[in-house]
């Protein structure tokens, strides 16, 4: 896939600064320490959110202004993402299922919601799937129930691996870059490309194995929990045949679609996004 993307970055009055969020760390019984940030009332309702692959908390960052204080928000930096402890092994959805329940059982929250991006979608379905007593609902933005045949994917994926070491700036830059179809605040976008770069090509290249080896659609009919599903239909990564087989399959499940919106959408629309994700939220039982 060939990463390349022609924007000019405007500077938006919506940026927001690292330090309006204290860094917490967290050690769970899966053996690896997180760090998360953390808002909202104890008593809301526990929404954990989990960024895409490369990504961290800040993937959220934006979204986190707009959230109501009914909502106690959770976004996680997973394991070998951000300044999350990074093992030798332990990559797959599975390991990155497991965490977020077990940090769901050490923070005694009960039932969560789980709002996913890109890999972290794939994280939650893994997730509803493995711990159905944990999930109070689930939210898919820009993912699908497979990536092993969308279009571009295997070349991407062998552009991976043959990353070693740290990735390199410019290589993270054009990543990010091919995510988004409209203009974001600038100082957040390098805040996003450089956390990036935080994740060794190890890591970047285990995590991808694991995304291209699952494919849940045949399991997605066991889904109980409500489901909601955005996706931006400038999305270049996923496709829109992927939403197709959530709608289809999970029994409780919504399509919300944003136009001409890329495949991170809570970047390019983070009011919009929290607009529907708290009426989502509130509409829980």
């Amino acid at each position: 896939m060939k990463l390349v993307f022609a924007m000019a970055l405007v500077v938006s009055s919506l940026a927001v600064s690292a330090a309006d969020y204290p860094v917490k760390t967290i050690e769970l019984s899966t053996n690896v320490k997180l760090q998360y940030v953390e808002q909202g009332k104890a008593s809301g309702v526990p929404v954990i959110f989990l960024h895409g692959i490369t990504d961290s908390w800040h993937s959220f960052e934006s979204v986190l202004k707009y959230l109501p204080k009914n909502i106690h928000a959770f976004a996680i930096s997973q394991r070998g993402h951000g300044d999350s402890e990074r093992p030798a092994s332990g990559y797959h959805p599975k390991d990155f299922a497991n965490d977020v329940a077990a940090f769901i059982k050490k923070k005694n929250l009960g039932k969560a919601v789980i709002v996913g991006h890109s890999m972290g979608g794939v994280v939650a379905q893994q997730f509803v799937l493995l711990h159905p007593d944990l999930a109070k609902g689930i939210v898919i933005i820009d993912s699908d129930p497979t990536f092993i045949d969308n279009p571009g994917m295997p070349e991407f994926y062998a552009e991976v691996m043959k990353l070693q070491g740290a990735i390199d700036y410019k290589f993270m830059d054009e990543f990010q870059k091919a995510t988004l179809s409209k203009p974001i605040d600038p100082v957040y976008y390098e805040t996003l490309v450089v956390e990036g770069t935080k994740v060794p090509a190890r890591v970047f290249q285990e995590a991808m194995k694991g995304i291209m080896e699952v494919d849940f659609a045949r399991q997605l009919n066991t889904i109980k929990a409500p489901v909601l599903v955005f996706w931006g239909d400038k999305d270049t990564f996923c496709t829109r045949d992927g939403q197709d087989v959530f709608i289809k399959n999970i029994p409780n499940s919504r399509l919300i679609v944003y136009e001409n919106t890329g495949h991170a959408l809570h970047w390019e629309e983070p009011a919009r996004f929290v607009k529907d994700l708290t009426a989502f939220v509130n509409g829980l039982k």
